[in-house]
C-alpha cells in the first residue's frame, strides 16, 4: 500500500500502552531500515524488543511479511514460552523464538536483539580469524563482540544456555558459519552495533581480494586507544532520529 501500511491489520495505537506503542515504532523502524540497508533475507531472520513492564514480554516480526512491509501494529507479541498474545493472523519464526527468547531471558539490557544472515556478516563469520583488525571500524566492534559456534538451525531450545555464555557481557556476536547479533538498550543504540560490525565485515571482504599475507593489520597500541575511546558508546543516540527521517523519505508507515 502506498503509506506502507499492511492489509487486514488493525492498528494498535491507543489500544497499547504509551510504552509498548513506542517499542512498537521502534522495532517496525529496525525493520524498515535493515530492508533499506539490504540486509534483508526475505522472511528469515529477525529483530525483537522487549516491551516495558514486569511480563517478561517482547515483541516478534509477524513471520511471512517481507521487513519493508512491517509496521508497528504487526508486529506480534509472544512471552518467553513463545505464546502468542494478541489476535493475529500470523505466526513468528521458531528459530527467532530460541535467539531472542534466550537473550531477552539472560541480559537486563537487551531491550532490542537484532540478528542478520548478510552477506558479508555471513562471510566473515566463516572465516577461521573472524573479525580482523583491519579498518577503524572494526576496532570499534572487535572489543565488544563475542562468538558462538554454530550448531544448526537455531530450532533446539537447549542452544540457549550456550548462547547466553558465550554472549557474556558483549552487545555484539558472530554466529559461526550463520550471521550477526546485535542487542542494546535502546533501537538506536542496536542499530548502530549491528551497522559497525555489518560495515567491518564489508570491508574486511574487500580488503581480503589482495590475499591474508598483502592487508595491514592495525597495530595494538592502536587497538587498546580506540577500546578506551569507545567506551561510553558509538552515537547510536545520536543517529536514531536522522535514520528515521531517512524512512520517513524512503519507506513511511511504518509507525501505523
Amino acid at each position: 500500500m502506498a503509506d506502507g501500511s499492511v492489509a487486514g491489520i488493525a492498528s494498535l495505537k491507543g489500544r497499547v500502552s504509551e510504552a509498548e506503542w513506542k517499542a512498537r515504532v521502534d522495532l517496525a523502524a529496525l525493520y524498515r531500515l535493515v530492508a533499506l540497508y539490504g540486509w534483508d533475507d526475505l522472511v528469515d531472520t529477525h529483530i525483537s524488543a522487549r516491551i516495558p513492564g514486569p511480563d517478561h514480554q517482547f515483541l516478534l516480526n509477524p513471520y511471512g511479511l517481507f521487513w519493508e512491509e512491517i509496521t508497528a501494529s504487526s508486529l506480534v507479541r509472544i512471552d518467553v514460552e513463545g505464546n502468542i498474545l494478541q489476535d493475529t493472523p500470523y505466526m513468528v519464526n521458531a528459530a527467532g523464538f530460541t535467539i531472542h527468547s534466550a537473550v531477552h531471558m539472560a541480559v537486563e539490557d537487551a531491550h532490542y536483539v537484532m540478528h542478520l544472515h548478510s552477506e558479508y556478516g555471513v562471510a566473515v563469520s566463516a572465516q577461521q580469524e573472524g573479525l580482523l583488525p583491519l579498518s577503524q571500524t572494526a576496532l570499534i566492534a572487535l572489543p565488544k563482540l563475542a562468538y558462538h559456534d554454530y550448531e544448526g538451525i537455531a530450532l533446539n531450545l537447549d542452544e540457549r544456555e550456550r548462547l547466553v555464555a558465550d554472549l557474556g557481557d558483549k552487545p555484539l556476536m558472530m554466529l559461526r558459519n550463520h550471521g550477526t547479533l546485535s542487542l542494546g538498550r535502546t533501537a538506536g543504540d542496536c542499530f548502530r552495533g549491528m551497522y559497525n560490525l555489518e560495515q567491518a565485515c564489508k570491508m574486511q571482504i574487500h580488503a581480503l581480494t589482495v590475499g591474508r599475507d598483502r592487508v595491514l593489520m592495525a597495530p595494538q597500541d592502536s587497538r587498546d586507544v580506540v577500546r578506551e575511546q569507545t567506551k561510553r558508546g558509538v552515537g547510536g543516540a545520536l543517529a536514531w532520529p536522522g535514520l528515521l527521517r531517512r524512512l520517513d523519505r524512503h519507506n513511511p508507515g511504518y509507525d501505523t
